[in-house]
């Protein structure tokens, strides 16, 4: 063959493979048409075939990305979009690419309903739309991707209830469906999901009773049902799903559970059962499971003694057991090498605390209890623990009226002259501390367990704040990913005036950006009162880095005040990053209300000797309101202030 004829061939050869690789044409048109709706034609160059095998969006690590299955005719199988901040409604050229397998659009600013033609995709495997904003219902015709491998449509604005439809995806392994917005019943037809082994769905609107069905789900590694209004008891089905490594399920109402079903579950890692009431007594296999390394049983009805078994844990790194009905010794050598953190707080424990537990670096919060916290406990928290849980009178030989602390920060002094005290002590994940002034203290329990910044309990921001003449005041703050709880020591018994200082300073409420779609809730409690149910603090201020102040009336009367920031599973977990949740405050102002408010009879005197000038003629009348106006202007708060309703007590005891 002479080499005109080779080379012939060879460029004929070439050609045919280029036509081969030649993607289907109207694949070709819907991907441009999207690419250029969502602004991406500088990252994405398609003036030459978009199936094209070493173009730089076609790399497994690309984004975008677009990657074909070329096998006979190309076709575009993986379409990757994600947190680039593209925005719009989804247009009907994507549901052109009926070959698609792996479709990623989540971390973006997305908007309006999911359209039906969602149902064309048949050979779709892995779908992800979480951390958007589409809103409208979850189409049924989700139910047609029964290839559907893993699904997520998390944290989104979604309302109503979850289609029966989704129990057809009889394949899927992975459900994401967290922060959406969904409520009612889960449906019965969704037991068919067999394959299941992760599934998130916390923070949604769930009614009805925790389902049965879902003790068939045994294949099961990851399962979390916090922040939603389902009901207990956990049913005892959930003994089956023996290969659990993660269980999170918490804020449940209705019927007392047991722990009886955890006793074979020795693949745990994470076992958080928070605020689930639970009674009975703590299994002793529990502290025997060699993978286990957080155990959250707080908030519960636990009665009974902590095991012995928990002594010798090989792997057990943060132990809660606060708010319970515990009883008896705590066992002598509970603090393992291992052991991080220990909360046994408000529980009728007794005995030693572990010797040198706070000296070698472990957290450890023991308020409210009989425990002997000699030389691991000052003075003033010992205190705290003598007149929470006993029922004596506690007295303070010069009773004070007044603290404030500046929670996460340094000592300021505010432009209407209040001393905050600096509260920036380092924290850990169940500690407890008395301020400098033994005036207050404060305790921390929980952990952050996926923080890639690690376990931060205060956060600061290099922004002013806006809103109020004390930036500095909000630029940082405390955080905690459970409970949260600053307690006024030694005050003169009489009604206080409880001021709480807010800034959302952690989440953005950017609208151009998937950052900015976080959302913090979490509730307080004033004295063990609930004043603040699901408090959204960008919500009720109207954005981020802006100053909120909330004001409230409290009876002190054994000198204690107790203010609680509780998070109750609500709210998304992973924005702007993972463990981005939990209670939030600035800081906190404690005064005695003025005896002229109170009241007693002297003020009423007082009343009806002004009652008596002002009917005394014109002249009184000028006097009385010249005072009571040179009053307001003195009183005038440098804030803009958001009164609430009186409190309402809580139904659950914290």
């Amino acid at each position: 063959m002479g080499i005109l004829s080779f080379c012939f061939l060879v460029f004929s050869l070439h050609k045919l493979v280029d036509a081969q690789i030649a993607t289907e044409s109207n694949e070709v048109t819907a991907i441009k048409k999207l690419i250029d709706y969502w602004g991406l034609s500088s990252k994405v160059n398609l003036s030459v075939d978009p199936c094209t095998t070493d173009a730089t969006w076609a790399m497994e690590n690309a984004n975008p990305r677009i990657a074909c299955d070329c096998s006979n005719v190309c076709h575009i199988t993986h379409l990757k979009i994600c947190a680039l901040d593209i925005s719009g409604e989804l247009p009907q050229e994507l549901f052109q690419l009926t070959e698609l397998m792996d479709l990623n659009l989540g971390q973006n600013v997305l908007s309006g309903s999911i359209p039906r033609e969602i149902g064309r995709l048949f050979k779709m495997q892995y779908l992800s739309l979480g951390i958007n904003n589409f809103t409208g219902f979850v189409p049924a015709e989700l139910g047609n991707l029964t290839k559907l491998k893993s699904l997520s449509f998390s944290s989104n604005g979604f309302n109503g209830p979850l289609p029966v439809d989704l129990g057809n995806l009889t394949s899927l392994e992975q459900l994401y469906i967290d922060s959406s917005g969904v409520s009612g019943p889960i449906p019965q037809e969704l037991s068919n999901l067999k394959s299941l082994q992760t599934v998130w769905a916390s923070d949604n609107g769930f009614t009805g009773k925790l389902p049965e069905f879902i003790g068939t789900f045994t294949k099961l590694k990851t399962l979390r049902l916090e922040g939603t209004a389902l009901e207990g008891p956990i049913p005892n089905s959930y003994a089956a799903l023996t290969q659990l490594e993660d269980l999170r399920i918490g804020d449940l109402g209705g019927e007392d559970s047991t722990l009886d079903f955890l006793v074979n579950f020795t693949s745990i890692s994470i076992l958080s059962l928070r605020s689930s009431r639970v009674g009975g007594e703590i299994p002793s296999q529990i502290g025997t499971f060699a993978n286990l390394q957080i155990l959250d049983l707080s908030f519960n009805k636990l009665t009974g003694v902590i095991p012995n078994s928990f002594q010798d844990s090989q792997s057990l790194h943060f132990l809660y057991l606060g708010s319970n009905d515990l009883n008896g010794v705590i066992p002598p050598n509970i603090a393992t090498p291992q052991l991080r953190a220990l909360d046994i707080s408000f529980n009728s424990i007794t005995g030693n605390l572990p010797a040198n537990f706070t000296k070698i670096g472990r957290s450890l919060n023991a308020v409210g209890t009989f425990v002997n916290g000699d030389g691991l406990l000052d003075g003033k928290t010992s205190e705290i623990s003598r007149c929470l849980v006993s029922n004596n009178k506690c007295t303070q030989k010069v009773p004070v009226d007044s603290f404030a602390v500046k929670c996460g920060g340094s000592q300021l002094v505010s432009t209407y002259g209040v001393t905050f005290d600096d509260d920036s002590e380092t924290l850990g994940a169940s500690s407890v501390y008395t301020g400098s002034n033994n005036r207050w203290a404060v305790s921390n329990t929980g952990s952050f367990i996926s923080n890639p910044n690690g376990p931060q309990y205060t956060i600061q921001s290099p922004s002013q704040i806006t809103g109020t003449l004390d930036s500095e005041l909000y630029r940082s703050a405390r955080v905690s990913p459970n409970s949260l709880r600053y307690y006024g020591l030694g005050l003169r018994n009489g009604r206080y005036n409880v001021e709480l200082h807010f800034a959302e300073i952690q989440m953005d409420d950017d609208s151009a950006s998937w950052r900015g779609l976080g959302r913090r809730l979490f509730d307080v409690y004033i004295q063990g009162e609930r004043v603040l149910q699901d408090f959204n603090i960008m919500n009720e201020a109207r954005g981020s880095k802006r100053a909120l102040v909330r004001s409230f009336e409290a009876n002190v009367t054994n000198t204690i005040i107790d203010v609680h920031l509780a998070w109750a599973g609500k709210g998304t977990c992973c924005i702007p990053f993972q463990s981005t949740f939990g209670p939030l405050i600035s800081g906190i102002y404690v005064s005695q209300v003025s005896t002229t408010r109170t009241g007693s009879s002297d003020d009423k005197k007082r009343v009806g000797r002004i009652v008596g000038i002002t009917l005394g003629g014109v002249a009184g009348i000028v006097i009385v309101a010249s005072v009571f106006y040179l009053w307001w202007v003195k009183k005038k708060p440098e804030h803009v202030r958001i009164l609430t309703d009186s409190p309402k007590k809580s139904l659950t005891a914290v």
